[in-house]
């Protein structure tokens, strides 16, 4: 449990959640300094400031963040859901020869199966942020035969393996100002 006293580890965003502004409120209205406030939460004294203003003329619902405003993303919760779940499936079961996801090929099935056009740069940023990344099997030749390989690692390679001449030191001749 963290003492009460140690600033809040919050990750740093335009606005902190409706919560911690009403907490800063209410630190504030038992006695605590705004800067002391501001200083925990880590924000400024002007926001902690604004928050009070907002919350003595509108009460809570003054405290609770406005929707975000710009263009809603294409991919939503169920295409996420249907899309990460293809990726655990072939893709020769959706009509591709290989079995190699690619960002053009997720946009098309996209596309096909839930009428959702992305562009395939657009879809691969989308991959990394949900943290996933190409994976390209690695290739083995047919006739590998590991124990063989091991066997001569362990024998061969430390024959083979160039050694320093001798155990004596390299000398170091002082030829250069900087020696002396």
């Amino acid at each position: 449990m963290k003492n009460a006293l140690e600033p809040m580890e919050m990750p740093w965003k335009a606005q902190p959640p409706a919560h911690v502004r009403l907490l800063a409120v209410e630190m504030v209205e038992d006695g605590d300094s705004v800067e002391d406030v501001a200083g925990l939460i880590g924000v400024t004294q002007r926001s902690v400031w604004r928050w009070l203003r907002a919350w003595n003329s509108g009460g809570q619902a003054a405290l609770t963040s406005l929707p975000r405003s710009g263009r809603p993303p294409k991919i939503d919760i169920a295409a996420t859901s249907s899309l990460l779940s293809w990726l655990d499936r072939s893709p020769c079961e959706f009509g591709f020869r290989t079995e190699r996801w690619t960002a053009r090929r997720l946009a098309s099935v996209l596309l096909r199966e839930k009428g959702i056009g992305v562009n395939h740069r657009y879809l691969s940023d989308w991959l990394a942020r949900h943290d996933i990344t190409p994976q390209l099997p690695q290739r083995v030749p047919e006739e590998r035969d590991d124990a063989k390989v091991a066997a001569w690692a362990a024998e061969q390679w430390p024959r083979i393996k160039k050694k320093r001449a001798g155990s004596t030191p390299l000398s170091v001749l002082p030829t250069k100002a900087a020696f002396f």
